[in-house]
């Protein structure tokens, strides 16, 4: 019996110790899989990505705690020390909301995951567990990387007053509690959301939904972010009038509960801090049920329905815009933009964050409430010139990353015509799907103003900056959209990410204001719009140049490495 015991228990730890190694395989996988691999290239390594998000993350929060460096840490104003903790807090829910709708898929199995692992081994609620902890992990990590500096240093200005040392000791848990518990917030309400869509609707129409919701869901992130009101004083946060407002911002309600914690409770905080215990445990809940109502009843669904089946149609009611192979490939993105879910949510991001700005640069940033007209005209130009870079670029973005990659070799056997006559087609599909749009609802805009005799010449220099931009984004994109595999780390996004942040707006303000002085000028209104015909025409040439040296489209990216590898382990 002793020994019997004994082989019990040896086979119990080798269960768990083989359960374990399971969980850790399991994680590993699906936090890898935040970004769908099977659109990277063969040589496509995420880490680079993850590393570089990770940077832009860390510099925020070094450049965050240059105030503390030079003394900042000392600060005696209750209304400035609760602007920094709202502004941390409320950027480190941001962050975590915002990677959670980009993780959207992966908080449920797909298809290929059940038939693989259903042959094997391994329990559902280790499939759940190793899921769900690889969908906190990401905006986890983001979180750490955010505070890495600002959580050591800034917790030193918001000590509790005549706490004493052990008080310098609490505001550093304290401060990161806040941040984990506010960010959680977020990503339990996103859980919750994608829950109830998911059991609310069949498979089918809730893969269809998910695309319009992450858009839905990036758009109020930023929104939010940008245009919320600032109650930063005792007597705002206890205003009546101001009431209604508050109970739909939980950045001010972590801003109570951190102060609670903390120990620096303030009575105009208390209820906020009141309304951010209930609504932590309301969303915990709520993703908790949620998500486990959809796990039992989602997994047979996924493995015996299909994901999107295409409507059936007895013609096919996409418009015909040229010849034949630039209809084609303009069809071909229009149907790829329309079907899949991936690239909708990253082209709603970009048009959520211009719609952000847009909405922040009217209300507070140029244009006060007693604003004359001309700075009206500027605002307008600002969006115009803002969402024709924002919609062209977007397109550009989406554009590399491919749809069902394992079908490009249909694509690649009937490329009979060179390299130009393709990118010719993509010139003309990306003027008809990008430029196109923003020209007729800037068109629409107009109209519905007053006649203003600049509104004809600021449409053609749109339609000019447009061509520009367009032509740029060719010079570098040697393939058919939606075919070539995506590589990451290759455009360096923490360099792009800091350049846009320092000059983008700045650049685009500026030009605002010169256009809007060229404008009432006829000559050089006319100077104008011939420097841009000029630069667009020099910038075609160049791009043509380079498609007649290419022979071949590219449809796998790759490294440019000194050495090359016979790859023979």
């Amino acid at each position: 019996m002793p020994s019997l015991g004994r082989l019990r228990t040896s086979s119990m730890r080798n269960d768990l110790a083989a359960e374990k190694l399971r969980f850790l395989v399991l994680y590993r996988v699906f936090l890898m899989r935040v970004i769908d691999l099977e659109l990277l290239a063969s040589d496509g390594d995420l880490t680079r990505l993850i590393s570089q998000f990770m940077s832009i993350f860390v510099t925020i929060s070094f450049f965050t705690i240059i105030p503390i460096l030079f003394g900042a840490w000392n600060i005696k104003s209750m209304t400035a020390r609760w602007a920094v903790e709202h502004f941390l807090i409320e950027t480190s829910m941001t962050v975590a909301g915002l990677i959670a709708v980009l993780a959207w898929d992966s908080a449920f199995p797909d298809r290929r995951d059940l038939m693989v692992l259903s042959p094997l081994p391994v329990r559902v609620g280790t499939l759940f567990l190793a899921k769900t902890s690889a969908l906190f992990a990401a905006p986890g990590l983001a979180i750490f990387s955010l505070n890495i500096f600002a959580g050591v240093g800034w917790p030193l200005a918001f000590v509790a007053k005549g706490s004493g040392f052990f008080g310098l000791l609490w505001a550093w848990p304290a401060y990161w509690l806040t941040v984990v518990l506010a960010s959680g917030f977020f990503v339990f309400v996103m859980l919750t959301l994608q829950g109830l869509v998911a059991n609310l609707l069949p498979r089918q129409l809730f893969l269809r939904v998910s695309a319009v919701l992450q858009s839905a869901s990036l758009c109020f992130l930023l929104s939010l972010y940008l245009l919320e009101p600032s109650f930063r004083t005792p007597e705002a946060l206890t205003a009546p009038q101001n009431q209604r407002a508050l109970a739909w911002l939980p950045s001010y309600w972590f801003l109570g509960l951190f102060n609670q914690i903390n120990g620096s409770l303030h009575p105009a905080l208390a209820p906020l801090a009141k309304r951010a215990w209930i609504a932590l445990a309301c969303s915990a809940a709520g993703a908790v049920a949620s998500i486990l109502l959809a796990y039992l009843r989602m997994l047979p669904k996924i493995v015996e329905q299909p994901d999107i089946l295409p409507a059936s149609r007895k013609r096919d009611g996409l418009p015909r815009f040229s010849r034949s192979l630039p209809n084609a490939i303009t069809v071909f993105s229009l149907r790829t933009l329309l079907r899949s879910r991936q690239h909708l949510m990253i082209l709603g991001f970009y048009l959520g964050l211009g719609l952000a700005i847009a909405a922040g640069y009217v209300h507070g940033w140029v244009v006060k409430p007693s604003a004359a007209h001309s700075q009206w005209v500027t605002a307008f130009l600002f969006i115009s010139i803002l969402a024709m870079i924002l919609v062209v670029t977007a397109l550009r973005v989406v554009s590399s990353m491919p749809t069902a990659l394992r079908a490009n070799w249909i694509i690649r056997v009937t490329q009979t015509r060179p390299a130009l006559a393709y990118q010719e087609a993509v010139r003309f599909s990306w003027l008809v799907l990008a430029v196109a749009p923003v020209l007729f609802f800037l068109s629409g805009a107009a109209l519905s103003a007053p006649a203003r005799p600049w509104l004809a010449g600021h449409l053609f220099a749109m339609l000019l900056f447009g061509v520009l931009l367009v032509e740029f984004c060719l010079y570098t994109f040697p393939k058919i959209p939606f075919t070539c595999s995506y590589l990451p780390g290759k455009a360096n996004i923490h360099f792009v990410f800091w350049a846009s942040l320092m000059l983008f707006l700045v650049l685009i303000h500026k030009s605002a204001v010169f256009e809007s002085r060229m404008l009432h000028q006829p000559y050089q209104e006319l100077s104008t719009l011939f420097g841009l015909a000029l630069a667009a025409l020099a910038m075609r040439g160049l791009v043509q140049r380079r498609a007649v040296n290419s022979k071949e489209l590219l449809f796998e990216e790759a490294e440019e490495v000194e050495i090359i590898s016979l790859k023979l382990s």
